[in-house]
């Protein structure tokens, strides 16, 4: 049985949950390896709009990179749910990482 993972992490100001078939560390130093990424393959009517924009975002990536703070959390799943993006909105329990990047231009000296 092939294991399917679901992340969550913060892009772009936005909660992105996505399934895929390998989590794991980078050889490059702070980022996490998505591979394999799992969309529903729609045979009938009802298509989901939020998860066909991700399948196009994600069209033609067989892997990619996510920045270990922005990683919310990783779970082991029974099986592969919908794929979508939240928007942060502050009333949830979610609150992103405090980061040490700075805007250019945007840090000034006392």
């Amino acid at each position: 049985m092939t294991s399917i993972y679901r992340i969550s992490f913060i892009n772009q100001g936005k909660i992105y949950e996505l399934y895929a078939e390998s989590v794991h560390q980078s050889e490059m130093y702070g980022f996490v390896v998505v591979e394999g990424l799992l969309f529903d393959q729609h045979k009938g009517l009802v298509i989901d709009p939020a998860e066909e924009r991700l399948k196009d975002e994600f069209s033609g990536v067989s892997r990619t990179l996510v920045p270990i703070h922005a990683v919310i959390r990783v779970d082991e799943v029974e099986k592969k749910g919908t794929s979508k993006i939240h928007e942060i909105d502050g009333k949830g329990n979610v609150m992103p990482f405090p980061t040490g990047f700075y805007p250019p231009g945007g840090r000034t000296t006392p």
